[in-house]
């Protein structure tokens, strides 16, 4: 049987975080709190990506999701990367590496198909496009779920008319890689409630709410507004089963503004502003993976030295308000929360 968004005992659901901070352990707890823990596939071999599904299961029973990153098409000039590779050589000579290869490549994206549905993951979650409709009837075949990221209504309704049982609405708040199907030319940038509402006014799947959502009332607000579950990311970064770097957790937990940019990875993302984006930001092309391979050995050398100016600090606008907590207890407080305000909200409504 498919997956059913009603079926957890409390709709919230962690957020695929690649690049460390998702983690087995993570995803495990969440779920054994009544939510949805999530796998992230993004930058890691079919074979890293089986070993954590295997892990995750060893952890836990609880239902889970994995998230893939849709192959790029946008492929960008050899000689724009060129480019952008020449202003980072000074930050390669501090960090004592060398730049890595900016190759253009789809993430293993058909390995990783064939992997979720070889081990009947629950949930399979997409970013950065919608999956061809036969690639959601080759899932649906096998009993799994399929969520597709969104960020406008006419990306939200692409990912309707393919099959998608539910629309992960993905606003400018959120932080980490932005998931527009296309990185290319200008985007209207929606916040959470607007999105919600343009979303509603559809026919459509349930609608999962993700970004900015740091605590029971912005919860609540998102159910108000129709979503049927949320996904928190920041929310998660500083609780102990993450895999948050040491210098991305004294960032996540400080007061710092956020900035959409295309310095680490090519392809738009919102992070807390650091040096590294300050200097390159201006520069950097919409040119990913290709990018993101570029900056790879930097980043691992700064995040070795805890040089928290040298490496993305993805956060959303909210992150200021993670706390360092275990992720079951963050899972059941801001359940209880979110209910707690839903119901003082009802009855004082009722008393007007």
């Amino acid at each position: 049987m498919t997956f059913d968004l009603r079926s957890l005992e409390r709709p919230i659901v962690q957020a695929p975080m690649a690049g460390g901070p998702s983690t087995p352990a993570l995803a495990a707890a969440v779920g054994q709190a009544g939510g949805l823990g999530f796998l992230a596939a993004g930058y890691k071999t079919p074979e890293a990506v089986a070993d954590d599904i295997a892990q995750l299961r060893m952890a836990s029973a609880a239902p889970f999701g994995v998230n893939l990153f849709v192959a790029s098409t946008e492929k960008a000039a050899p000689e724009v990367v060129a480019a952008y590779a020449q202003t980072l050589t000074p930050d390669a000579e501090r960090h004592g590496v060398t730049l890595g290869d900016p190759r253009f490549d789809d993430d293993a994206y058909a390995a990783k198909l064939q992997l979720v549905i070889r081990e009947h993951v629950p949930v399979v979650s997409f970013t950065f496009g919608c999956p061809a409709p036969e690639t959601v009837t080759a899932l649906h075949d096998h009993d799994i779920a399929v969520w597709v990221t969104v960020t406008s209504p006419e990306e939200a309704a692409l990912a309707r008319d393919a099959g998608a049982d539910a629309l992960v609405a993905q606003s400018t708040e959120a932080g980490g890689h932005r998931a527009y199907f296309s990185d290319t030319g200008e985007h209207e940038e929606y916040g959470l409630l607007v999105l919600l509402r343009l979303l509603h006014t559809e026919p459509s799947p349930p609608v999962v709410a993700t970004g900015g959502l740091m605590d029971g009332a912005g919860i609540a607000a998102a159910h108000v507004a129709g979503a049927s579950a949320v996904q928190l990311g920041s929310a998660f970064l500083l609780a102990p089963e993450a895999g948050t770097s040491p210098p991305h957790r004294a960032r996540v937990a400080a007061p710092g503004m956020t900035r959409l940019t295309r310095a680490f990875s090519g392809r738009t993302a919102r992070g807390i502003v650091n040096r590294f984006m300050d200097e390159h930001d201006a520069d950097a092309p919409s040119a990913y993976p290709q990018v993101h391979h570029l900056t790879s050995p930097l980043r691992a050398a700064a995040r070795d030295t805890g040089d928290g100016d040298a490496i993305n600090l993805w956060a959303g606008q909210g992150h200021a308000r993670a706390q360092a907590r275990p992720a079951a207890e963050i899972v059941r407080t801001l359940a209880a929360d979110a209910a707690r305000t839903l119901a003082d909200a009802t009855a004082g409504a009722a008393r007007r």
